[in-house]
C-alpha cells in the first residue's frame, strides 16, 4: 500500500486529504510544516509527498531536496501559480492548484505513483528497438508514453507520437471522452525537448465561460470587478513547456480569437492590459467533437481550426482495440489489488467474456472505475461479470458519481421530491432534473446540488444529448 506524507498548515484542508487519500486505500500520514515532518517522519521513506507551497517556516519546495527523489506534488492556489511552475522547475514532479475537487488530486496522485512505479520496474539499460511499438517500448524506460495496448491502431499511434513528440507542431488529439487523450498529450510533453518544463492542462468544459478568458490569459488589477491584483494566466504559466487544452470545441470564440493570437504571434495580452508579452509555448488540444463541423456552422473559428490541425491524432475507442481490452483491465485489477494488499483477485470466466464482448461506452474511464468498483466489493478471489456490474443499463453512469447527494433527502423539484433510490433510474433521475432546472440554475449550482464536479455534469450532458442551454439562465460570473 503506498504511503503518502501530506504537509498542509491548515488543518481542515489537511483532515479532508488525508481522509480522502486513506478512503481510496492509501496509507497517510501527516505534518503542519517542513519542520515538524522532519522531527516525525523520515521524509525519504514515503512514496509520495502532498505539500502545500505556502507553509510557515520552509515552504513546500525545501521536500523535494529533503525527499532524496521521492516524488513531490505541490499544492498551490491560481494566485500563485507562477510560484507553482517555479516549483517544477526546482524538481517538483508536478503541481495541482486549490480548490481543486477529489477527482482531479485522485488523478494526480494514481498518475504519479504509477509513473514512478513504472519507472523503478523497467531496466534503463534496456534498448528500445527503433521502429518497433511493442510492449517493452511503450513502457520504455523512463515510462514516457506509459499506455498498455498492442492493438494495430495503437501500435501506429506510438510511432506517430515518436515522430512528433521532437517537434514543437501543434498537435491535435481527437477521441470519445474517456478514451487517454490526456495520456497522449503527455507522452508528447515527456518525449519532447520541453520535457523538463511544465505541462500545463486545462479542461476548457470545467471553466465557466465569464472566466475562462482571465483563466488562460491573465488580468490585470482593475480589469473587471473582483480583480483586486494581476495574476498571470495559464497560457503564461506554460511558457517554455506545453499547453494542454482539453475539449477545445467548448472554448468560446472571444477565447478562441486570443488563442489565435497565440499561434500566430506567440504573444499574449493580459484581460485589460494594453501590453503584449511573447510566450514560448507548444500546444497540444484535444476534443471528441468535430471541429471542421462546427467550423462551418461558425461555433469553431476555421482559422483556428487549422492552426491546429497541423497533425492530428485520432484514438481510437475502448471497443475498437481487440485484445487490448482484457489487458487493461488486468492492469487496472493488478493497481487497484495492490492498494488494498490482495494478491489473490482474478476475473471469473464470464466476467473475462464480459469485458471482451461489452461495447464500453465510456471507454477506458469506464472500465478504471468498474474495476475498481469490483476489487473494493468482492469477498471471493474470482471478480464475476455481475459485480463488475457491466451487464446493467447504467452501467456508465454510477451511484459514485452522485456521492455528494444525499438519496434519503432527494430534491425539491416544484411540489414533488425526487428521490434516485426510488422508481427513477440514475439516468433518468439526471436528465430530468437537469432539464427541470437549468434555465433557472447555472452550470455550478447545478454541479453542486447533484454532488458532483463541473467537468463530470458537462460530461454526462455530452454523453446523455443534453444540451446547455444559455438563454435564461443567471451569469456565473
Amino acid at each position: 500500500m503506498p504511503h503518502i506524507l501530506i504537509v498542509e498548515d491548515e488543518t481542515i484542508i489537511r483532515s479532508a486529504l488525508r481522509r480522502l487519500l486513506e478512503r481510496n486505500q492509501y496509507q497517510v500520514s501527516e505534518a503542519g510544516s517542513v519542520q515538524e515532518a522532519q522531527e516525525r517522519f523520515s521524509i525519504p521513506s514515503f512514496d509520495l509527498i502532498v505539500s502545500d507551497l505556502r507553509l510557515p517556516g520552509a515552504p513546500g519546495t525545501e521536500l523535494i531536496k529533503l525527499g532524496q527523489g521521492k516524488p513531490v506534488l505541490i499544492m498551490t492556489s491560481y494566485a500563485s501559480l507562477r510560484s507553482a511552475v517555479d516549483s517544477m522547475k526546482m524538481g517538483a514532479v508536478d503541481y495541482i492548484a486549490k480548490p481543486f475537487d477529489h477527482d482531479e488530486m485522485l488523478q494526480a496522485v494514481a498518475r504519479i505513483l504509477r509513473d514512478r512505479q513504472n519507472t523503478q520496474s523497467v531496466p534503463a539499460e534496456r534498448p528500445a528497438k527503433a521502429g518497433i511499438a511493442d510492449k517493452s517500448t511503450v513502457d520504455n524506460s523512463n515510462g514516457e508514453i506509459g499506455i498498455i495496448g498492442s492493438c494495430p491502431p495503437m501500435l501506429d499511434m506510438y510511432n506517430k507520437i515518436r515522430k512528433v513528440a521532437p517537434t514543437d507542431s501543434n498537435v491535435l488529439i481527437q477521441g470519445e471522452s474517456g478514451t487517454g487523450k490526456e495520456l497522449v498529450a503527455r507522452a508528447l510533453h515527456n518525449l519532447s525537448r520541453r520535457a523538463k518544463a511544465p505541462m500545463i492542462s486545462v479542461n476548457c468544459a470545467a471553466i465557466p465561460e465569464s472566466l475562462i478568458e482571465s483563466e488562460l490569459f491573465g488580468h490585470e488589477k482593475g480589469a473587471f470587478t473582483g480583480a483586486s491584483a494581476g495574476r498571470a494566466g495559464l497560457v503564461e504559466a506554460a511558457d517554455g513547456g506545453t499547453l494542454f487544452l482539453d475539449e477545445i470545441g467548448e472554448l468560446p470564440l472571444e477565447a478562441q480569437a486570443r488563442l489565435l493570437r497565440v499561434l500566430q504571434e506567440g504573444e499574449i495580452r493580459r484581460v485589460g492590459s494594453v501590453q503584449s508579452q511573447k510566450v514560448d509555448v507548444r500546444l497540444i488540444a484535444a476534443t471528441h467533437r468535430d471541429l471542421k463541423s462546427l467550423a462551418k456552422v461558425g461555433q469553431f473559428r476555421e482559422d483556428l481550426y487549422y492552426r491546429l490541425h497541423v497533425i492530428a491524432l485520432k484514438l481510437p475507442a475502448l471497443r475498437e482495440r481487440g485484445a487490448d481490452v482484457n489487458e487493461i483491465a488486468n492492469a487496472f485489477l493488478a493497481r487497484q489489488s495492490a492498494r488494498i494488499g490482495r494478491t489473490d483477485l482474478k476475473f471469473a470466466p464470464d466476467a473475462e467474456r464480459a469485458i471482451s464482448h461489452y461495447s464500453w461506452p465510456g471507454n477506458v474511464r469506464e472500465l478504471e472505475n468498474a474495476v475498481e468498483r469490483a476489487v473494493i466489493l468482492c469477498e471471493s478471489p474470482e471478480i464475476s461479470a455481475e459485480l463488475l456490474g457491466i451487464d446493467i443499463e447504467l452501467s456508465d453512469l454510477q451511484d459514485d458519481d452522485f456521492i455528494g447527494l444525499a438519496p434519503q433527502q432527494g430534491i425539491s423539484n416544484g411540489n414533488t421530491s425526487l428521490d434516485p433510490t426510488e422508481d427513477l433510474s440514475l439516468e433518468d433521475y439526471f436528465q430530468h432534473f437537469v432539464l427541470e432546472h437549468q434555465d433557472h440554475m447555472t452550470e455550478t449550482e447545478l454541479a453542486r446540488k447533484l454532488g458532483v464536479s463541473r467537468k463530470c455534469l458537462w460530461e454526462r450532458r455530452q454523453r446523455l444529448g443534453i444540451p446547455r442551454r444559455k438563454t435564461g439562465v443567471p451569469s456565473e460570473g
